[in-house]
């Protein structure tokens, strides 16, 4: 982030003390305290109702989040001479959550329940969001795979990694397509109507570094990517992140996902839900997205070392599946 984004804060009504850079974004402090800048790529009409639910999650849970701040005509946003969007948020110091360390795990769960709890809220019928649809997203990553496997069919000279990746392409593909009828299949035909009318929603990016341990609190941070989406989106992402660390261990998955059922007990729905989305063999379609949208003249090492990694844990992963079927 280049210094033309710290003239955009000359748009706020608050005094800048001094500013540094962080991490893809621009802190400063102000006499109430340590800011953030940061580029928005989204949606700006979103940000209205983004910043109402971290108010609605403040009110109703107590849990530390974000807060969006106006600029001095009001706006959440403010686009510099570049046209570039930034927005402003509150800041929280601290630490981020450590993956190695179980119990903080199991305590980012139980917290996850409780910020899910608060995130109902329903909006005005012409406001209303679309849920978002996993029925579509993998949908359209089951083209994607189609589209590179005739890709690498038709290849002449073919890299190492390309002759592994297509010796295994078929198992991972039938995985993919079969996840996504069976869970066609058993989706109730109102789900996502459901979702939209009840007003649910989602974090949409929960993973650890969104994640901040200070004193005895936990903020949670980053909520451009929240959505009307059922919850299991996030119990889903944090999970397989963990999983994947702990080669899927039965014990790691069930006291995980004990430790969110005690504050908020899924439904059999949403157990179901759960299953089909860590069946989604979701880590191969991301190697291959990868794969085929980066220069192919030169295929990192990394390629072959992850999707070594996955083969791996493949027989791991259906295990702990099995121990999860739906009845």
């Amino acid at each position: 982030m280049n210094d033309r984004a710290v003239s955009v804060l000359s748009e706020y009504d608050f005094e800048v003390i001094r500013t540094w850079k962080g991490r893809g974004a621009i802190l400063f402090e102000t006499p109430e305290g340590i800011r953030i800048l940061r580029e928005y790529t989204g949606f700006t009409d979103k940000l209205e109702r983004q910043n109402a639910l971290l108010s609605h999650i403040r009110e109703e849970s107590g849990i530390p989040v974000e807060a969006i701040l106006s600029n001095k005509e009001g706006l959440l946003w403010t686009k510099d001479q570049n046209q570039n969007v930034y927005i402003v948020k509150t800041y929280f110091g601290g630490r981020e959550c450590s993956i190695r360390d179980g119990e903080e795990c199991r305590q980012a769960m139980r917290l996850l329940a409780r910020l899910h709890k608060a995130m109902v809220m329903p909006t005005e019928p012409e406001a209303e969001t679309p849920a978002c649809r996993v029925d579509k997203e993998y949908e359209k990553h089951n083209r994607e795979l189609r589209k590179v496997r005739r890709f690498l069919r038709a290849k002449g000279q073919k890299t190492d990694f390309e002759i592994y990746l297509l010796k295994h392409y078929d198992m991972f593909m039938e995985k993919a397509f079969a996840v996504t009828e069976r869970w066609n299949a058993c989706r109730k035909p109102d789900f996502y109507e459901r979702i939209t009318r009840q007003g649910i929603w989602c974090h949409g990016d929960f993973q650890y570094h969104n994640l901040l341990y200070e004193n005895n609190d936990i903020a949670v941070i980053n909520f451009e990517k929240c959505a009307c989406d059922s919850q299991v989106r996030d119990v889903y992402l944090f999970l397989r992140k963990l999983l994947e660390k702990n080669n899927w261990s039965p014990a790691v998955g069930d006291g995980l996902l004990e430790a969110y059922q005690r504050e908020r007990p899924l439904s059999e729905e949403e157990l179901c839900q759960l299953y089909y989305r860590l069946a989604y063999p979701e880590k191969f379609w991301k190697i291959v997205n990868f794969y085929y949208n980066t220069g192919k003249a030169w295929i990192p090492g990394r390629n072959m070392e992850k999707f070594d990694k996955l083969l791996k844990q493949e027989k791991d992963r259906e295990l702990f599946l099995h121990t999860m079927l739906p009845g």
